[in-house]
């Protein structure tokens, strides 16, 4: 194993060039996910510029090329680690969509429950009523509109 982030000392990030992995499939993909791989590209390899990365327009090889150029290293071995940067990224999103499945169920129970407990207690009155609650809402547009066009027309 050699080390993935070999310009800045980050041994936490490692790639296994014994097996190379094929996130990077093709040139295509790579371009139009670029936009969001361009910070981790800028975060991984600092020495790097921004506006040389960008200049690439996301070609996979102009990447590769341009990171081997600023880092000495080969460029098999930047589309090896590139590959598994982008590979730690996606596992860490999935990781985080994971984490949100349980807190998406639990707002869903807590609106099935506010629908459930709330909406009585605004439509009993309203159907108690139907002429109060019409002329209520009728007087709040009313006074809405005239505090809107007020300002309007001392502009």
């Amino acid at each position: 194993m050699e080390s993935a982030n070999s310009s800045s000392g980050d041994p936490q990030v490692r790639v296994d060039t014994a097996t190379p992995s094929h996130s990077l499939q093709s040139d295509q993909s790579f371009r139009d996910r670029f936009e969001n791989f361009l910070p981790m590209i800028q975060e991984y390899w600092p020495g790097v510029p921004w506006d040389t990365l960008e200049a690439t327009r996301g070609s996979l090889d102009e990447v590769v090329r341009v990171i081997a150029q600023h880092s000495g290293l080969s460029t098999k071995g930047v589309h090896e680690q590139l590959d598994q940067l982008i590979n730690v990224a996606g596992d860490r999103t999935r990781g985080l969509a994971e984490s949100l499945e349980p807190l998406e169920k639990q707002l869903e129970q807590l609106l099935d429950e506010l629908n459930s407990t709330l909406r009585p207690r605004i439509e009993h009155p309203v159907r108690q009523r139907p002429l109060l609650a019409i002329a209520m809402a009728a007087g709040i547009g009313v006074l809405i509109g005239s505090i809107l066009s007020g300002g309007r027309r001392s502009s």
